[in-house]
């Protein structure tokens, strides 16, 4: 008998993978769905994190307008949001000050007010109750590690990742197979960068009609502040430094409740020198006037970071496979001038239910869902996306100032109804990006005081990351030879800057010869920078066992 003969299996007519916005919004619509038909349909969600809203991290500030949809009465239900914006200030920064953007000259669709600070964790972990609430079934620490297909190749479900390996890839005493959860529909909300999502993209070919996939890698902490400084509700954005004009970025900062802020930096994985060190700007950042007179007296509570889609509606794939759907930035939704993408995500989680739940209810399994793709196409969703078609484009393509410049012109078109009759395509994948390091200028640094700024070890610290030691390691390299004899010589292996956990280092002797790959696989926190930027697209994220990872409180 095969082992995948012996693993125990599920059966549901859903099957979700990721306890996200939008997976979490699929369940709860489907069994809004089953009780306002009478109709029973059995929906299942698989998170690989520890619990409901542990490996979520987000600015976040977010636009009610899809939870207006999925619980009109959200407010007296309880949902975390409790922090309206009151104050909006967009700057753009100088080593040693700043420029305000006066707010009548921002586009309409800038304007936050309106909007609630919140934490997306928080909020995940809210609608995980309500999910449960209404019948569906979550199961916590089971990462799905495994797409299943029919004899004829459609999707019918996943399978969970075996428990109990060594690192030695043989089954140690805790031996336990995966689990199949067989589905007769399968939505995949993963989020950025998903490795089943990648799979099911290449293999059914989604994205022959669209762009390239844009991303960015968003790296944040949450501070305890002092009370006389603290305004809830005050969200800040710049642009500008540390960055130079030719990389794209900046800086969000919000005001949340109980005396905290959180402050987070956005790098645009298009990036060209192999010396940026996102993790580094960061923590220079905060060094700026503006940024320390804020934090002075503060103490730092937790860190994290994630990757963020940015291509926008033209790197859209198909969204529907034989057997399932993408949903949320599994799919790419992210709304990049707005630097919002959850209400995007709930919204298509949403959609992706409402047609899974038709074709269950006609009696269909396994085929393709295409009535959410229509769906996606006629939501605003794909009319929020359209606005911001040509942002990053125009900011990728003309630098910081005149990008903006560009940009905001457009976006005021738009408004105005009256926009680019055109699409700009992206050029590049963010892989293909880096100059050579003999073409490129070295970045130094300032070593972190300790106070304001910090090392990777100790942030690694405030995520609370943990991995089961005696484990096959997750990040695999297809070929172990390419980090030391391609990667450093033409780019100075650029995994020891892009990472923002400390995960791959070159190690040498002390004499500084005999260098040598190490990946501390351990430290990290699944932002999946590396599958990204990776110039030899040489390291493939692959996930740990269920329940590893980092522990976030209320990223």
């Amino acid at each position: 008998m095969s082992e995948a003969a012996e693993r125990e299996f599920m059966e549901y007519d859903v099957v979700i993978v990721g306890g996200g916005p939008a997976g979490l919004s699929a369940a709860i619509r489907l069994r809004q769905l089953a009780i306002e038909t009478g109709q029973d349909i059995s929906v299942c969600v698989l998170e690989k994190g520890s619990e409901i809203g542990a490996h979520i991290l987000s600015g976040a500030v977010m636009d009610p307008i899809a939870m207006n949809e999925l619980f009109p009465d959200w407010k007296a239900m309880g949902a975390p949001l409790n922090t309206p914006v009151i104050d909006d200030r967009f700057y753009v920064f100088g080593p040693a000050g700043a420029l305000r953007i006066p707010n009548f000259a921002l586009p309409p669709m800038l304007n936050n007010h309106g909007n609630y600070v919140v934490s997306l964790g928080n909020v995940c972990r809210w609608l995980g109750q309500q999910a449960e609430a209404l019948g569906a079934e979550i199961y916590p620490g089971f990462a799905a590690a495994e797409v299943l297909y029919t004899d004829d190749g459609r999707v019918r479900g996943v399978a969970t990742g075996d428990m109990g390996i060594g690192k030695d890839g043989k089954p140690k005493e805790t031996y336990t197979p995966g689990l199949e959860l067989r589905g007769k529909y399968t939505l995949i909300a993963e989020g950025v960068r998903g490795s089943l999502a990648k799979q099911l993209i290449g293999k059914f070919q989604l994205d022959k009609d669209s762009d390239f996939q844009k991303f960015g890698i968003g790296i944040k902490e949450i501070w305890d502040i002092d009370p006389a400084k603290h305004k809830p509700g005050l969200v800040m954005h710049s642009f500008g430094w540390p960055l130079g004009n030719a990389t794209g970025g900046g800086t969000f900062l919000y005001h949340m409740e109980n005396n905290q802020i959180c402050i987070g930096f956005v790098v645009h994985l298009n990036y060209s020198n192999p010396y940026v060190s996102p993790f580094d700007e960061l923590q220079r950042l905060k060094h700026h006037p503006i940024i320390a007179d804020m934090l002075k007296g503060g103490r730092r509570v937790a860190y994290g970071s994630r990757a963020i889609t940015e291509g926008g509606l033209q790197s859209v794939p198909k969204l529907t496979f034989p057997g399932g759907a993408l949903i949320g930035c599994s799919a790419g939704f992210v709304n990049v001038p707005r630097i919002k993408g959850s209400h995007n995500a709930m919204k298509t989680g949403m959609l992706g239910a409402e047609a899974v739940f038709a074709a269950v209810q006609a009696g269909r399994s396994h085929d393709e869902p295409v009535s959410y793709q229509q769906a996606y196409r006629d939501s605003w969703v794909y009319k929020d996306l359209y606005k911001v078609r040509n942002a990053k484009p125009l900011w990728s393509r003309f630098g910081l100032i005149p990008g903006m410049g560009f940009f905001g012109l457009d976006l005021w078109m738009n408004a105005l109804r009256i926009g680019l009759p055109f699409t700009l395509k992206h050029g590049k994948p963010d892989h293909a990006t880096l100059k050579p390091a003999a073409q490129s200028k070295p970045i130094a640094y300032p070593k972190p005081d300790g106070v304001l700024s910090f090392d990777k070890p100790s942030s690694v610290f405030l995520s609370a990351t943990n991995h089961e030691e005696d484990q096959p390691c997750h990040l695999v390299l297809r070929d172990p030879s390419v980090p030391i004899a391609i990667n450093l010589p033409l780019y100075d292996e650029p995994a020891q800057r892009y990472c923002p956990a400390g995960v791959y280092e070159v190690i040498r002797d002390a004499d500084g010869a005999n260098p040598r790959f190490q990946i501390n696989a351990q430290n990290c926190v699944h932002c999946k920078t590396c599958d990204i930027k990776d110039p030899a697209q040489n390291i493939n994220w692959t996930v740990p066992e269920g329940a590893g990872g980092p522990n976030y409180p209320n990223m």
